[in-house]
Parts: structure tokens; sequence; C-alpha cells
């Protein structure tokens, strides 16, 4: 699992159901930057990785299971940046 599986996974889960990134995380509770391309890597470069409190609003709010959840992570393609 890459940090660029996981992003690339709440994009795809995100657009599967009619959203953008910002409106998966209002409808999960959460504020509308949280998913936010200017968040995903520190101002060093380094990559800033998804909480798993977010990922975990994410999957309560589509009622699906965290196995369900990474299936998406798991289709991802590996790349870097």
């Amino acid at each position: 699992m890459t940090h660029s599986q996981v992003w690339q996974a709440i994009e795809f889960f995100a657009k599967e159901r009619g959203l953008t990134c910002s409106g998966l995380a209002r409808r999960s509770g959460l504020s509308p930057t949280t998913f936010n391309k200017s968040k995903r890597f520190y101002v060093s470069g380094r990559p800033r990785w998804v909480s798993l409190e977010s990922v975990a609003k994410v999957i309560n709010f589509a009622n699906i299971s965290a196995t369900e959840f990474f299936k998406y992570v798991d289709a991802a393609p590996q790349k870097t940046k």
C-alpha cells in the first residue's frame, strides 16, 4: 500500500458516488478541505497520509466495511508523487 494508492482510492471512491473529494469529506462529517490535493504533502515534500479517523468516517458514511474500502486501495496503481 502506497501513499499514492490511498489518495487515488479516495478520489475514485468519491467520483464513483458522484462527489468531489471535498463533497465526500463534507458528507463524511469532515472539513471540506480534508482531502485537498494541497494537503497530501507537507511543505518539506514529505507525504502526508490520510488519518485512520478520516478513513473511518468515510467508511461509516458509505456504510461499507473496511475490507470493501481497501479494495479501492488495492485496485489503485502504484506510483510515486
